[in-house]
């Protein structure tokens, strides 16, 4: 069994494109399972055309690791397909998935593309710069594990199982992916990227760097540390103290916090049109 699962808070109308994406499917998955960080579900959703099974798990920060770990738990499937609620999955997605776990049990990542602001229109979208462009066929291996991320993966229940599903230790926005890429490799879970397992990610405003996520992201960079002996989310970190945020560098053992960003410097980092972050 295959089971998709997604995370939702908010976002009715980027959930209801994914489920319309699923409908779709050249090979449909068995269950569709969504995780919502709120109180409810909303109504009005479309038929992706498989059973669809809710999971609750509410809480502020964002409950992002105690989410996929719920959503993991409830699903059937020994097949597990992890999809961002902003990612509408080409028709091909869960059979190139299917066929890639099927040939060899592994952790794989499909390519997500993004959308410029406007109406759906697959044609738009763009490669992210620095991941690689696969042939529809492909199968490459990923050089490190830290090239994991949330938006589109898949992997053996039996491979999320060894790594101990996600660290809820972290709450809140970044680094939750990351610890669970490094807990799949030292479990010796092989890592690799798919082509033809397509998604497609529904534009959204972004902030650049991340000030809006500020607190989260210092907190947690600082748990990754403590378990892992090596920093994540540095490329943000290093943003934050070129701007006089924080104290830091690639080689220090700690974060010095020296001041929170302003209201004004958050909503000056807001980008409308950005397609990546």
């Amino acid at each position: 069994m295959i089971s998709v699962c997604t995370l939702v808070r908010g976002r009715t109308a980027q959930l209801a494109q994914l489920m319309a994406g699923l409908a779709q499917q050249t090979l449909r998955p068995d269950e569709l399972v969504i995780a919502y960080m709120q109180d409810a579900a909303p109504d009005g959703l479309p038929d992706p055309g498989v059973p669809v099974c809710s999971v609750f798990v509410p809480g502020d920060p964002m409950p992002l690791a105690a989410a996929r770990n719920a959503a993991a738990a409830a699903a059937k499937g020994d097949r597990l397909i992890f999809l961002d609620v902003d990612c509408v999955p080409s028709p091909t997605l869960v059979e190139r998935y299917a066929q890639a776990l099927d040939a060899a049990p592994a952790v794989y990542l499909g390519e997500v593309r993004y959308l410029p602001q406007g109406a759906f229109d697959p044609d738009k979208g763009v490669r992210h710069p620095v991941k690689p462009a696969l042939a529809a066929d492909e199968i490459r291996p990923v050089p490190s594990h830290g090239e994991l991320w949330g938006l589109s993966f898949a992997l053996p229940r039996a491979a999320w199982d060894a790594a101990g599903g996600m660290d809820t230790g972290y709450v809140g926005y970044g680094g939750e992916e990351t610890d669970f890429a490094w807990a799949l490799e030292a479990a010796g879970i092989p890592m690799a990227w798919v082509g033809g397992a397509v998604a497609y990610h529904q534009h959204h405003a972004v902030h650049i760097p991340p000030l809006h996520q500020f607190d989260a992201i210092l907190r947690n960079a600082t748990r990754f540390r403590a378990r892992w002996g090596r920093w994540c989310m540095d490329y943000w970190l290093g943003q934050f103290a070129d701007a006089g945020l924080i104290r830091w560098s690639a080689g220090s053992d700690t974060i010095d916090r020296l001041r929170s960003p302003t209201p004004a410097e958050i909503t000056a980092s807001r980008r409308e049109d950005a397609l990546f972050s």
